[in-house]
């Protein structure tokens, strides 16, 4: 089972909330998921990033692949990988 931590697409249409999730890689993007991590609004000015750095170390541990946008998130968010 390959796990990713990625994007979940929530809110309206043209109007997007993400939230970070840690899911099956075979699980479609909004469907089912392991646990909730943090959320990412682009909307506001600057985007508002909320991630838990406890949970993205553990779950790094743990073997779990961060896509590219969460990458540059986390980053973003100052949290070590």
């Amino acid at each position: 089972m390959a796990v990713k931590i990625r994007l979940r697409r929530m809110g309206a249409k043209k109007a997007p909330f993400y939230r970070v999730v840690v899911a099956d890689s075979r699980y479609p993007r909004d469907g089912r998921f392991i646990e909730e991590i943090g959320t990412f609004n682009p909307l506001t000015d600057p985007a508002e990033i909320n991630i838990d750095a406890e949970k993205v170390q553990k779950w790094l541990k743990n073997g779990a692949q961060p896509t590219d946008t969460v990458r540059a998130l986390i980053k973003k968010a100052g949290i070590e990988m």
